[in-house]
């Protein structure tokens, strides 16, 4: 079963957390981050006129939570200096890349609630990348290596020990130009012969050891068809999109921070008609979850999820699905603030970013997820009584709906103890609880199958307790939701956790992988719940606060004859109580 209460994290561990995202300047405004300071001077200064950034992915994966962070970032920093933010696809590899991936990160982007400047690609440049690729061999600077990959390898060096030259670094211009044109023109074997930049293989920087620019593919390309049969490496292509798209701030994650170096060589030696400048931040790193495309797309190849947008997946589309809004992953983003050193950030901190909206926002309902049913033994027949019921205690324009109660109504099971212990007060034999909006009952008799379950509760009810107020002023601690039998809603319910079991995906046990981390618990699938109508009548999407449960949301494939909810969010928020 799913634990509706995660585990609680130490307060002063959260404090200090909560202090480090939210850095305040002692004026009480909050200070600016080390990019906003960059590009506030780089405009005062006159260094650019105004600024222009991208937010760069590769279509060879659903985007996930970390590029939630890239994307309001590089869109965020364009809307607040008056600048403007490309969406442009690094889709320089056609043996991974679709027109899948490609779609469903315009929508992810747009969901997220931003509009791109301009849509651009990395093949739309393939003509100028080859023709530079050519003033670099004709200025001596690249050339082809025939070597296969293990040789280079072998001869690129380590940290300590120098690169070897390849056999084939000496080329002549022509000799390399013609090579390089046999390529383009499909006459050699994938994997024979690469074009290498010249640099330096004795550099400590391995990255500058004559990195390899071009390599042949043989694959048709999702925009460009068959018209190439030689692609631009990333490095070689990154900096020159930049250039050609006016990129005055080119943002990248702290793992190209060795891989500058390279950018600047490249647009250092060819005539780029703009010189952009590359700074890096701290890529998100999220408890419980794991962000490599290369491990999530073999979960959803092997069938461990249901497809991308599971809800359990770090995807945008799987945070969609499960009822995240837009907004609240903007303000998580906007909490965690932009940091030069990589940290790990707590999912409780997203959760309690949602929570906070939805409170405010999602409309209430009843609903019983393992139904046990009571009888109202004194409930008069025929009877059935229309209650009032608030849509949300937070919102004063939220209003109110009618809510029916008849003589049988189900509780959850969980809401009942034969043997209570010290602390419980919920229903017990002899034991009085306010039914929400409703009476107070008190449990008479308990009704046992023939394993011994318990099967059904005979209840008295107050019938001068309409509201749940005691007419004598006696005090009732419990309070249950319900739902009456005469109109409750057969409904599928899905408890999603987290995936993994182990928090720092990274501190993995040597011998061991992701999937050894898996969560069995991680999905729980409830069949026969219960749920208020008003609920059934949820369009997909929807998103409710079942009370005393969590937040929920109507699934893609929801319907009124047949409703599926998935769990957002439970209730519980101690992340948020300890740092109010």
């Amino acid at each position: 079963m799913v634990n509706f209460v995660f585990a609680l994290l130490s307060s002063a561990i959260l404090k200090a957390v909560f202090d480090e995202f939210t850095m305040a300047s002692d004026d009480g405004t909050k200070s600016l981050n080390f990019l906003e300071e960059i590009i506030t001077k780089d405009l005062e200064n006159g260094l650019v006129e105004s600024i222009i950034t991208r937010f760069p992915p590769e279509p060879n994966g659903y985007l996930h939570i970390g590029h939630a962070k890239s994307i309001c970032l590089n869109f965020g920093l364009a809307k607040q200096f008056g600048g403007e933010c490309n969406l442009r696809f690094d889709d320089t590899n056609p043996a991974k890349e679709e027109t899948e991936y490609v779609e469903s990160i315009m929508e992810d982007v747009r969901w997220l609630g931003f509009e791109w400047a301009n849509l651009c690609y990395a093949s739309d440049y393939f003509d100028q990348f080859h023709r530079w690729a050519i003033d670099l061999i004709k200025a001596g600077k690249a050339y082809v290596d025939d070597q296969n990959a293990e040789d280079m390898r072998q001869n690129r060096g380590t940290l300590t020990k120098p690169g070897e030259d390849s056999p084939f670094r000496n080329r002549s211009v022509e000799e390399n130009l013609e090579l390089f044109m046999r390529m383009t023109e499909g006459e050699f074997e994938e994997g024979s012969r690469v074009l290498r930049a010249k640099i330096d293989m004795s550099s400590s920087n391995l990255n500058m050891r004559d990195p390899v620019i071009y390599r042949i593919l043989k694959r048709s390309h999702h925009r460009t068809e068959d018209k190439w049969c030689v692609y631009p490496m990333y490095d070689f292509a990154h900096g020159y999109e930049d250039a050609i798209e006016g990129v005055t701030h080119s943002i990248c994650t702290l793992e190209f921070q060795d891989h500058r170096p390279l950018y600047d060589w490249f647009i250092e030696n060819v005539d780029v008609p703009h010189v952009p400048h590359q700074y890096e931040f701290a890529r998100l790193n999220l408890t419980y979850t794991l962000m490599s495309k290369r491990k999530l797309l073999e979960l959803v190849t092997t069938g461990i999820v249901s497809g991308w947008d599971d809800p359990r997946m770090p995807t945008i589309c799987g945070f969609r699905r499960r009822g995240y809004t837009p907004e609240s992953i903007r303000r998580f983003c906007r909490e965690i603030g932009v940091a030069k050193a990589d940290s790990m950030v707590e999912v409780e901190l997203l959760q309690h970013c949602l929570r906070e909206e939805l409170n405010r926002t999602a409309q209430r309902g009843m609903a019983v997820l393992r139904p046990l049913k009571v009888v109202l033994e004194n409930w008069p027949e025929d009877f059935v009584d229309e209650l009032e019921a608030e849509n949300n205690p937070e919102d004063d324009n939220a209003g109110s709906r009618k809510v029916r109660i008849g003589k049988e109504i189900y509780i959850e099971r969980d809401d009942f103890m034969e043997e209570p212990v010290k602390g419980f007060f919920r229903l017990a034999p002899d034991k009085e609880v306010r039914l929400k909006y409703a009476y107070i009952i008190k449990c008479r008799e308990v009704i046992k199958d023939e394993n011994g379950e318990v099967v059904e509760l005979r209840c008295s009810v107050d019938m001068e307790s309409r509201g749940g107020d005691a007419p004598d002023g006696r005090k009732i601690k419990g309070t249950l939701h319900w739902a009456w039998a005469g109109e409750a809603v057969k409904a599928k319910v899905n408890l999603y956790g987290h995936l993994f079991t182990l928090k720092n995906m990274s501190d993995m046990e040597e011998g061991k992988d992701y999937k050894d981390y898996l969560d069995p618990q991680s999905l729980v699938v409830i069949e026969d719940a219960l749920l208020e109508p008003i609920l059934a009548q949820a369009k997909p999407m929807d998103k409710f606060q079942f009370l005393r449960h969590g937040y929920f949301c109507a699934d893609n494939g929801s319907t009124a004859d047949k409703p599926v909810f998935n769990l957002t969010v439970p209730l519980k928020d101690s992340w948020g109580k300890q740092n109010r």
